[in-house]
């Protein structure tokens, strides 16, 4: 296996994994009505940490489909992925 697809479908673990817990999380929120007023501010930040790795996680499925694949489209897949991973670590990184 080439090792860019390699790299790429360790991203696609951490991706989904990640977008899997936030899922999970926002679940659990969703049963809590006793503390509901307390998870009020939460509820924004989260679901835009869940659209934005849901997405990510997207992106590095079809990059790593189109790397194993060797197709054209593969490109594209990749610069998709990169700015995500961008916009992650820009929304994320520590001001």
């Amino acid at each position: 296996m080439r090792p860019l697809a390699v790299l790429i479908g360790i991203v696609m673990g951490s991706t989904v994994s990640i977008a899997a817990g936030l899922i999970l999380t926002g679940v659990v929120v969703l049963f809590v009505p006793d503390d509901a007023d307390r998870f009020v501010a939460e509820r924004g930040p989260l679901i835009k940490a869940i659209v934005l790795f849901t997405l990510a996680a997207a992106a590095a499925g079809w990059s790593f489909y189109e790397e194993i694949r060797q197709r054209r489209w593969r490109f594209p897949a990749h610069a998709m992925l990169l700015t995500l991973l961008g916009v992650a670590v820009w929304m994320y990184w520590p001001k």
